[in-house]
């Protein structure tokens, strides 16, 4: 591991708004309270990354909690640095396995979740650990609230049809859909937000597809 990553690693050992593996755990159903001190609807971004999404949805909707989560600590650390240098206070990072969610939120505590080019999975062997898989899917039902929307983003054409072919299977709302964002009639100051990744696909012209939805 270089020495980048060790100190990263090192130093979000101290950041108030990061919770590492099992220290999220007493949160489970009263992040808002506990956590954050209000009571502000709480939203999550899945395989946050850098957490440049989170960051800036923290910054659009002061009104909200935030709570980026990924495994990698060393991405993590970008965003916590950046919430804490520019004393964003509705957000934090929680650094676990993905699969793991209910053991760190309970039912009915999340408004909406937001997954931002996640890796696509495309092998068929791996299509159980797609982030919107029938598997992820069914855990994401037990911790929204009845009014929960899941926004994806994904520059994977592929990705974006076995979502959509999920959410007939399940039965589920589809609420908006576009296969090319930046030239579609649906974008806002939410979806214009461009992490690291989403920016190289646009500079090598890559359509963005993006679509939310809800469980009946």
């Amino acid at each position: 591991m270089g020495k980048d990553k060790l100190r990263r690693f090192a130093e979000i050992e101290t950041f108030a708004n990061v919770m590492q593996l099992d220290e999220g755990k007493p949160f489970k159903g009263n992040w808002s309270k506990d956590h954050f001190q209000n009571d502000k609807p709480l939203i999550l971004e899945l395989a946050c990354g850098k957490g440049e999404y989170t960051v800036s949805l923290a910054k659009l909707f002061p009104d909200h909690n935030f709570i980026g989560i990924d495994y990698k600590g060393n991405r993590i650390w970008r965003g916590a640095k950046t919430a804490i240098e520019e004393n964003i206070s509705n957000v934090a990072f929680l650094r676990i396995q993905i699969e793991n969610i209910l053991d760190y939120f309970d039912e009915g505590e999340i408004a909406q979740i937001w997954i931002t080019f996640p890796d696509p999975q495309p092998q068929l062997s791996r299509e159980k650990k797609r982030l919107t898989s029938t598997r992820f899917l069914n855990k994401y039902k037990i911790i929204f609230t009845p009014e929960g929307i899941l926004h994806l983003k994904t520059d994977s054409d592929a990705f974006h049809e076995f979502t959509l072919k999920m959410i007939g299977e399940h039965d589920m709302n589809l609420l908006k859909r576009t296969e090319d964002l930046y030239h579609s009639d649906l974008v806002t100051d939410v979806l214009s937000i461009k992490t690291y990744y989403e920016k190289k696909y646009l500079a090598n012209d890559k359509n963005i597809n993006y679509l939310s939805f809800s469980f009946k």
